[in-house]
């Protein structure tokens, strides 16, 4: 058996953000590994919207083959950003077909149920199993392993679980 591909997709309009820290330490913790892809929307630019755009196009073909996708952006209207959701329009209902993780950030506790209302659905909908809640940790919290901890408690046994099995098996 091959080892899970696992891509790390950014919504924040800040590059090398602190967003991207986070996916990044919650995809090592999910996979054992450094993520394989790496998608840091805010490097892509105008490219996002050119609907042509080969390498935009590509990614999205990566990112809907891999096995675990975190997906990460930062809370922005109580929502996530328009730059995440311009990537995501590209893709298919039913191209990602993997297991999504969505993670946001945000400045206090108000918006905490952000992943969850907003990002989970949309994941979903494209195709992704979410087999856990989303994840919302504080941004000032975004290096301390501690704000992490409870939820990979809880739910680093059902995505390993998940990711163990062959594509396309039923629990």
């Amino acid at each position: 058996m091959t080892a899970p591909t696992t891509a790390v997709v950014v919504g924040n309009p800040k590059a090398a953000s602190r967003t991207l820290t986070a996916a990044s330490y919650l995809a090592r913790e999910l996979s054992g590994a450094e993520p394989d892809l790496v998608v840091d929307l805010a490097t892509i630019g105008a490219e996002l919207v050119n609907w042509r755009a080969a390498g935009v196009n590509d990614l999205v073909a990566e990112v809907g083959r891999a096995d675990l996708v975190v997906v990460a952006c930062p809370t922005y209207k109580a929502t996530y950003t328009g730059l995440l959701k311009l990537f995501l329009d590209r893709f298919s209902v039913g191209q990602l077909t993997g297991v999504a993780v969505p993670l946001m950030l945000g400045a206090g506790p108000t918006h905490a149920l952000a992943p969850e209302i907003g990002l989970r659905p949309l994941l979903t909908h494209l195709g992704a199993l979410v087999p856990t809640s989303g994840l919302y940790v504080l941004d000032h919290e975004y290096d301390d392993p501690a704000a992490y901890a409870d939820w990979l408690a809880g739910a680093r046994p059902a995505i390993s679980a998940l990711l163990a099995q062959p594509r396309g098996a039923s629990a």
